[in-house]
């Protein structure tokens, strides 16, 4: 899994991937529990992985990288 592990809370130190995505946005380091709320309020984003495949985000990253 390379470093990906190493952006988690330790908490989640040995966990699958299928785990780290089903967890919490607020397990990722940096990530607080009042960012994690807010993320749910604006997206309805409540997991690592709907952070992940949020279209918006998605979308965003995508003209990052056509600007690059």
């Amino acid at each position: 899994m390379g470093d990906i592990a190493g952006k988690f809370d330790k908490a989640y130190e040995g966990k699958s991937v299928e785990d780290l995505a089903a967890a919490p946005v607020d397990a990722l380091k940096g990530v607080s529990e009042g960012d994690a709320q807010l993320l749910k309020e604006a997206f309805n984003i409540t997991s690592v992985r709907d952070l992940g495949t949020n279209k918006f985000f998605l979308w965003a990253q995508a003209v990052s990288k056509l600007a690059d």
